[in-house]
């Protein structure tokens, strides 16, 4: 059960195509943002639609992957983990921010039109 304490798995699509930096070692980091959308209705009976937007960062293979198939409003499946960070910005106020951090990744339907 170890392995299931900190997982999330997401099916959206990418709301801008992947961006890819290289970070120490000569690893490459590639990070893009997914929306997810649950439709419900509301009390009136009327049909609702609230999209999320979710931070992810991906290295090593999946980076790669990432970075050479997905593109802006491609669909994906992914899998990973929660990871919060921390910096100070200008100011000196501390922030933290959670992404998730990609361990597996799977592309969905054909090649995006846009």
């Amino acid at each position: 059960m170890n392995a299931l304490r900190n997982k999330v798995q997401l099916i959206g699509h990418l709301g801008a195509d992947p961006e890819s930096k290289e970070i120490e070692g000569g690893k490459k980091l590639v990070k893009f943002s997914l929306a997810t959308n649950e439709t419900y209705k509301n009390s009136a009976g009327e049909k609702v639609t609230e999209t999320q937007w979710h931070n992810l960062v991906a290295f090593g293979k999946v980076a790669d992957v990432a970075e050479k198939y997905l593109n802006k409003g491609s669909e994906v499946v992914v899998e990973g983990k929660l990871v919060t960070r921390n910096y100070v910005d200008k100011e000196g106020v501390k922030r933290y921010f959670t992404e998730v951090q990609v361990s597996d990744l799977l592309m969905m339907g054909g090649k995006p039109t846009s």
